[in-house]
């Protein structure tokens, strides 16, 4: 499982609208033969790739797939066929394929007379490609730092920085995860954002996000206009363009208008609070808007996560 599962979260953010899957072949005696994880789009899935490091030791192997082998024929064939045609003796998958037109994967398998076992396991990586498929939109993420008291910015506007160097190096990592940044005008225009995603010595991590401003005011000479951006007029037009770009998880990264805007639309999958230990008293809230006029109206989330950061802690929720 664990082969697998970091196969898959390595080409996280590099396989959209494809999910990022991981595989790892065993011998019947337990040894790792191979690992596969998706390609790009239209490139191999992640078995087939294991398959192919493999060659004829794929033969009696078992495959554990963090994701039901696919039983349908896209931009590649069905990935059961290719496991049957290895010779694989069987095959753990960790999830459940939630999408329709590629379900069926596990009957096929058994029916070849392959032993099939289903172990099921959160498997984080493909969380947000999940979610993508059952709501048929994007899934957004919306991310925010902020003081002890829920503060983002001190009364005079500073905001530089709440948190630490060792959640802003996790910040840049998890954009390297993602297919798009999502900012409000006002923060183009306040903040001049790169919106890049960045090693701690400034090069830039392979895989890029894509760069989304939403709103209707111009953004100036800047950042933004030197590396080139994608400009909606709201957040149901970025949504969905996005989703036919191919994007199935973005990050929503503020600010308090834009966020409080996707989270009053009801499209708001995850949540990521990075909470500083510090106190302001007053300042700017993560959102302007009131999301309910009672504790009980609230919005509530389930923890997925807990992450200490140097001096900060990232608490990572989804809703509930």
């Amino acid at each position: 499982m664990e082969a697998a599962i970091a196969a898959g979260d390595a080409v996280r953010g590099t396989t959209s609208p494809n999910p990022p899957v991981g595989c790892a072949l065993y011998s019947p005696d337990g040894v790792l033969v191979a690992t596969g994880a998706t390609a790009p789009v239209g490139g191999p899935h992640a078995e087939v790739q294991a398959l192919r490091k493999a060659g004829a030791r794929a033969e009696g192997a078992t495959a554990v797939v963090t994701l039901e082998p696919c039983n349908h024929t896209g931009r590649t064939g069905p990935c059961t066929e290719a496991l049957i045609s290895a010779g694989v003796a069987k095959v753990v998958y960790l999830t459940a394929d939630p999408n329709p037109l590629a379900t069926g994967g596990a009957q096929r398998l058994e029916a070849a007379g392959i032993d099939v076992r289903f172990e099921p396991y959160r498997v984080e990586a493909l969380q947000p490609w999940i979610s993508s498929i059952r709501h048929n939109r994007v899934s957004v993420t919306a991310k925010f730092a902020m003081t002890l008291d829920g503060f983002t910015a001190a009364i005079d506007g500073s905001s530089k920085w709440i948190t630490g160097p060792e959640a802003r190096q996790f910040v840049h990592r998890d954009r390297a995860q993602r297919d798009a940044i999502i900012v409000g005008t006002g923060t183009a225009i306040t903040d001049n954002p790169s919106l890049t995603a960045r090693r701690p010595d400034g090069s830039l991590y392979p895989h890029q996000p894509r760069r989304v401003v939403i709103g209707t005011r111009e953004v100036p000479e800047g950042n933004l206009r030197e590396l080139g951006f994608l400009q909606y007029p709201t957040p149901e037009a970025a949504c969905a363009e996005l989703w036919e770009l191919g994007c199935r998880d973005v990050l929503v990264e503020g600010g308090a208008n834009l966020l409080s805007s996707f989270f009053t639309r009801g499209v708001v999958d995850r949540v990521q609070a990075y909470i500083a230990p510090k106190l302001l008293g007053q300042g700017r809230s993560v959102l302007d808007a009131a999301l309910a006029r009672t504790i009980g109206d609230a919005f509530e989330f389930k923890i997925c996560d807990v992450h200490q950061l140097g001096e900060d802690v990232l608490i990572e929720m989804e809703t509930a």
